[in-house]
């Protein structure tokens, strides 16, 4: 930054009319000491320069340093002077300190031009005695010590000078004396970078670097654009030399070190060449940082920076190959991490790319070869293709002959390939897989420094092998070596590394394996220590640890170890955790369906309860394993009238990022990865904010056990007006426990059944109901009878024992059915004997003897019954699509006289809007189920049984999913009767989940719902439905009012009236669910 100057020059009368014009200049835009440096000179006359009249004009000198110095002048005839000559000096305070500075800069100008040492000496000699006449206090201490560093630097930079020390020294003396707003502040920081930069070129220190940068994101703020100052700062020799070199360091995954990339990538602003090669130096700080520390945060910044990098790139660039590697390490680290296997097929894509920019005879071909392998052996174990394991050991042979002995990248081929070997062993058996990938682990360890960072993974993957093979020859030395090698890597690892999950995944593996073979008892107790110590280890990804959770659990059953519940309990915890993480309803259900064994977790889980006599902890894991969907979605909706008394800051707040949470967890699905990516980091933002709110909640008195998985007495509560039976099908016990309405559960033994007989009862029952489709009316489904008989006798009766003689249930009353798993698929509402007492009178069935009702879960029930406590006027509106347009279904020529006949029969009292035809669109059907308390809804129904979201009813333009009901939130709303096809049929992968069209009205706020369990005839479910709205509204003549909770009453009368009109499985077709 250049001193402006504004001052008079004045000519004497006698003088000669030529001018010599010079400037003499500081670089400080404050105080100047001495006359500074001169930087110009001109000649020209008087005459010239009077010539200008009253205008400013300017005046140019050559070039200095690349500069271009100007001088604007302005002339006038002011008066007549003496003959005595004007000097101006007004700043000329010290005589003898600004004659050693001009001395100085004169001697330190001639060096700079001669390169004589000796004028080096004199400036140095000139500017030190200035510095002895001006201590701190002088208002020229920091210009003095500026002088004398800049010459020193000079003589520095041409090797005249060794001791860059002081120099550095005497710079920070002079920017401490002048701090922010100093008017030189700028320049003290500029001249330390330098100063530190020069230091770094001939040394090569990286804490200068690192200075450097952190000087120059403080000092290019302060320099406006096209001044000087910003111009030699931001040059080539300046910032873009900084921001090289710390590219240039090695990765530094330390919280200092990643603020200075992050400090680093600030200089490289947008259009910036550097900036691609900055936003990777920082991405590869931040993904080792997650090796070290798990956190997720980290990750999605590298992938996010690591997209922007690669974008920024052309096809042609040559660097593009190392930023496509470097987005895709971070996302097959968030798949091992989180378990998206989207993020697994993108790695994999850019993984191909790269190495089609890497030919033959690239010289990092082999990386790129390993890259790749990696990842197909991750998708190999995910989805079991043999050709991935195959080709990833041909990558492997390839970049193995690309890395010869002493090159530095041959340990990790060597363990790599070893891997996929392993990997291979395990799926193939073939032992000659096994025996090499044993000695490959082993000629990669001896490569190994003992203090290299990856160390601990080849330890591990070396005891995984022997494992291995001591299943199969039973040689105590490879088992023994196994569980040392472990033990060492555990050693290696500090308490929160990540890398300790594989340490102790192998040494329970080690132990268990020794067990099987020599039984000892030691050995399955450190097994299972060590199965907890992974499952719970917390910087770990949720998918490893679920999965060896899942795994403790049915090792525990094997060996009927005491740890199960534990197991099952933390299967349980890590699941919830792991599917409140992903932030759409969609993935949620791919996060769940992702583990093997998953799916029975609920029930095994239950059943283990039951043969450890601990009912209540049965009932309570039934509820925590099964409708994790709906749990988890309707945290977002649940009622805050206690909290609002309690604390109304706190309830607004919840109410507030709920709000937040529910739009974010709606906007989540964009196809376009960075889209998702952001939606994904925003959703766990809201998240940690969520948390932390209900932490707060749970701090207040009363409100200890805010949102907590429900106890036993809470659950109990939706037995309030009638027993709750949970049907359990387990591959270990398949049984019933009845929830009372007050007391303890009572367990019910089904001992003719089994999960096989269940399974065959299913699908013997899918058979029957498609044959009785096809058959006439009056035509006896005799394979329907004897398949309800079996449901009555083997499952119903030993049930309806326990309700007559234990519970001493009147007949009459209400039971609700939860059923799990494969009961999910059975009409266990409809059983029957069909048998005939003595008497000739007819044995009843389970709904002659009780009004049966289902819920999906035991919270969906609460739930209803606490949203009952707030009613409105009913409103009823019929919603009707008998055409739904080509491709969509045939006609449904019934539909338009069911809803007249439903219109006809809701009272008068009741507003009553019609929905059909054209109207009858997803839209239109929509704002209905919102805007109104009671529905019926007439129509194709169609269950999705790969994508149950994707459920829907079929309307005029658009399906009604069911994504689209659950999104909607109407809490006023009471009854909705579904008259379309497969409403209540739930999800196959997840058949605990009850994902299903009339489980999705109930959690969007309907507390009674009719729906459907197979496809239903229009033409005849219309007796169904006159039947069940005479019996719901007989007595509202007398001045009653609409009851959503004699649903299930009315139904239950329904099929006793229309036995002779309407056949048995169009009769049993029809379910009640909710209150």
């Amino acid at each position: 930054m250049r001193r402006e100057s504004s001052s008079s020059v004045y000519r004497p009368s006698h003088v000669s009319p030529t001018l010599s014009i010079e400037i003499w200049a500081s670089y400080e835009a404050g105080r100047m000491l001495g006359s500074g440096e001169l930087i110009g000179k001109l000649q020209t006359s008087w005459y010239d320069l009077l010539n200008h009249g009253n205008e400013p004009f300017v005046l140019s000198f050559p070039p200095v340093r690349n500069d271009h110095p100007s001088l604007t002048l302005k002339a006038a005839i002011v008066h007549a002077c003496d003959d005595q000559d004007v000097v101006l000096s007004d700043f000329l305070v010290d005589c003898e300190i600004a004659r050693d500075t001009d001395a100085g800069h004169a001697q330190i100008a001639t060096y700079v031009t001669s390169k004589t040492v000796s004028h080096l000496n004199n400036a140095v000699q000139h500017f030190q005695l200035v510095l002895d006449q001006c201590p701190v206090s002088h208002p020229d201490s920091a210009t003095t010590l500026t002088n004398l560093a800049y010459a020193r630097l000079q003589g520095y930079i041409r090797n005249d000078l060794q001791d860059i020390d002081t120099t550095t020294s005497l710079l920070r003396e002079a920017l401490a004396l002048r701090p922010q707003p100093h008017p030189d502040h700028p320049l003290s920081l500029y001249n330390l970078t330098e100063a530190l930069t020069w230091r770094h070129n001939k040394k090569s220190t990286a804490a200068d670097i690192r200075e450097a940068a952190k000087l120059y994101h403080e000092l290019l703020p302060l320099c406006p654009e096209s001044t000087y100052l910003r111009s030699i700062a931001a040059g080539a020799n300046g910032v873009d030399y900084v921001i090289n070199g710390c590219n240039n360091l090695p990765k530094d995954a330390s919280d200092e070190g990643i603020h200075l990339r992050r400090v680093v990538l600030e200089l490289c602003p947008l259009g910036h060449q550097r900036r691609p090669r900055t936003l990777c130096a920082l991405l590869q700080s931040l993904y080792t940082r997650f090796r070290q520390c798990g956190s997720i945060d980290d990750l999605d910044e590298s992938i996010k920076l690591g997209r922007e990098a690669v974008s920024l790139l052309s096809d042609g660039q040559p660097e593009r190959g190392s930023y496509l590697n470097d987005l895709a390490v971070s996302l097959e680290y968030r798949f091992d991490h989180q378990g998206k296997p989207n993020d697994l097929d993108e790695a994999i894509s850019l993984y191909e790319e790269a190495l089609r920019l890497r030919p033959v005879g690239h010289k990092t071909r082999d990386s790129s070869l390993g890259n790749l392998g990696l990842a197909l052996i991750a998708r190999f174990n995910k989805r079991g293709n043999i050709d991935d394991i195959t080709r990833a050991i041909s990558l492997y042979r390839e970049a193995l002959t690309l890395c010869p002995p002493r090159h530095p990248r041959r340990d990790t081929t060597l363990n790599n390939l070893a891997l996929a070997l392993d990997t291979r062993y395990d799926k193939l058996q073939v032992i000659e897989d096994l025996n090499e990938a044993i000695d490959r682990y082993r000629e990669s360890l001896r490569l190994k420094r003992h203090d290299h960072p990856e160390r601990h993974s080849t330890l591990c993957n070396l005891s995984a092998s022997l494992c291995s093979r001591f299943m199969q020859t039973r040689e105590n030395e490879d088992i023994e070596e196994a569980i040392n090698l472990c033990q060492e890597s555990l050693a290696a690892l500090s308490s929160l590394h990540p890398g300790r999950w594989f340490s102790y995944l192998w040494l329970q593996e080690a132990h268990l394996s020794r067990y099987r073979i020599l039984h000892d008892p030691t050995d399955l107790s450190l097994a299972i220590e060590n199965f907890r110590l992974a499952s719970k280890h917390p910087t770990q990804g949720f998918p490893n640890r679920i999965e060896e959770a899942i795994e403790w659990a049915r090792q525990a059953e094997v060996y009927h170890h005491e740890s199960a519940l534990e197991a099952y309990q933390t299967c349980f915890e890590l699941f919830d955790s792991h599917v409140m993480t992903r932030s759409s309803i969609t993935s949620r259900r791919e996060a769940a369906t992702a583990f093997r064994g998953a799916q029975s977790l609920p029930v095994d889980a239950a059943s283990c309860a039951i043969r450890r006599d601990n009912l209540r902890r049965a009932v309570e894991f039934v509820e925590q394993g099964r409708g994790q969907q709906w749990s988890l979605s309707s945290r977002l909706r649940t009622p805050l009238e206690d909290l609002k008394s309690a604390s109304p800051q706190l309830a607004q707040k919840l109410l507030e990022i709920n709000k937040h949470l529910s739009h974010a967890q709606g906007s989540a699905g964009s196809a376009d990865p960075a889209t998702a990516d952001r939606a994904a980091t925003e959703y766990r933002r809201l998240t940690k904010q969520w948390e932390a709110a209900v932490a707060e909640i749970r701090n207040l008195q009363a409100f200890s056990r805010f949102l907590l998985q429900p106890s036993y007495e809470d659950l109990q509560a939706a037995a309030r007006q009638g027993p709750v039976i949970i049907l359990i099908a387990s591959q270990y016990l398949c049984s019933a426990i009845i929830v009372p309405t007050s007391g303890e559960p009572h367990h019910v033994s089904l001992p003719s059944v089994t999960l096989l007989d269940l399974n065959n009862l299913k699908d013997r029952f899918a058979r029957a109901i498609r044959h009785a489709s096809i058959m006439g009316p009056k035509v006896p489904r005799n394979d329907l009878i004897v398949l309800l008989r079996t449901v009555w006798e083997e499952i119903m009766l030993p049930i309806v024992n326990v309700l007559e003689h234990v519970l001493k249930l009147k007949h009459g009353s209400r039971i609700w059915l939860c059923p799990t798993a494969a009961f999910t698929s059975i009409p266990l509402h409809a059983a029957h004997p069909f048998q005939t007492r003595a008497d000739r009178s007819k044995e009843p069935c389970l709904e002659d003897l009780y009004i049966c009702s289902y819920t999906p879960t035991l919270s969906a029930l609460v739930r209803s019954r606490q949203m009952m406590k707030k009613r409105v006027t009913p409103s009823f509106v019929t919603i009707g699509q008998g055409q739904p347009g080509a491709g969509k279904g045939k006609a449904l020529l019934a539909v338009e006289s069911e809803l007249e006949l439903v219109r006809k029969l809701v009272p008068a009292t009741a507003n009553r809007p019609t929905i059909s035809g054209d109207a009858a669109t997803r839209a239109g059907a929509l704002k209905a189920l919102e805007e109104n308390t009671w529905v019926h809804l007439a129509c194709h129904g169609k269950q999705d049984p790969t994508q149950p979201y994707n459920s829907h009813f079929v309307m005029r333009d658009e399906h009604l999913t069911l994504l689209d009901i659950m999104e909607k939130h109407v809490p006023h709303a009471e009854f909705a009767f579904l008259s379309a096809c497969h409403t209540a049929v739930g999800d196959k992968e997840t058949p605990d989940e009850v994902i299903h069209l009339a489980a999705g009205l109930q959690f969007s706020g309907f507390k009674s719902v009719i729906g459907t369990l197979w496809e239903v005839d229009d033409a005849v479910a219309k007796h169904v439905v006159k039947a069940f709205y005479e019996n719901l509204f007989a007595d509202l003549e007398d001045g009653g009012v609409m009851d959503c909770t004699k649903a299930a009453w009315a139904l239950n009368r329904a099929t006793h009236a229309v036995k002779t009109k309407v056949p048995l499985e169009q009769r049993m077709v029809f379910v009640h669910i909710g209150v």
